[in-house]
Parts: structure tokens; sequence; C-alpha cells
């Protein structure tokens, strides 16, 4: 088989791939509701002011919950970011790894940077 014909079929079956997984996500996932995310937020600051009340150090931005809610995780992260947060064990594993698809993160003093 001439390697021409071989990348062309190999492109062909990314970009088939590339547009079926664009097509099936915007397809099947239902967009948050505003109370959805209230809750969760909700959520994330009576877990936060627990934490921080048992004298936890949150200044390294670790993670506070991988489960939150269901699919839910909380990331303690700095506003503006710092490296430190992109460090693996300052993250949420079920985040990272696909296992939630929501987050909620609030910077180490308790303030909302972004919920999704």
């Amino acid at each position: 088989m001439p390697k021409i014909l071989l990348l062309t079929l190999s492109l062909t079956v990314v970009v088939l791939t590339a547009v079926a997984t664009i097509v099936a996500n915007s397809y099947f996932s239902k967009p948050l509701s505003k109370s959805e995310i209230d809750i969760a937020v909700n959520q994330a600051r009576y877990l936060y002011n627990q934490k921080k009340s048992s004298g936890e150090d949150l200044s390294l931005g670790p993670c506070l919950s991988n489960a939150l809610l269901p699919n839910w995780v909380l990331d303690i992260a700095h506003n503006p970011r710092q490296t430190i947060d992109d460090l693996p064990q300052n993250q949420c594993p079920a985040f990272r790894e696909g296992r939630a698809a929501h987050f909620v993160e609030l910077d180490p003093e308790g303030n909302l940077i972004r919920a999704r």
C-alpha cells in the first residue's frame, strides 16, 4: 500500500473520530443549571469553612474534595493562577482522571474563582 494512501486513510479516521466525538459530546451532555452550580458553590463554601476552621493549611492549593457532589470536585487555587496550582498533588484526581466532569475553584481565602 502506498504511503500517501495510508496517510490519507489515517488522517480521515482521525478527523471522523474527532467530529463524531464533538457531535456526541454536544448531543449527550446536558448544560448545567444555575441552581446546580449554586448548590455546588454553597457546598464548596461549607466544606471550605470546615477545613479552614479545623486549621488545615490551604495555602498550597490542595484538592479539598473528589466528591463534593456527584460528578463535582472542590479545588483550591490561586488567583491569578500559580505554578503550584498545576502540580498533580494539588489537583483533584477525580477531575484529572475524568471521573468528575465539574469543579468549583476557590482561592485560599475562600473566594470563588470559577465553577463549571
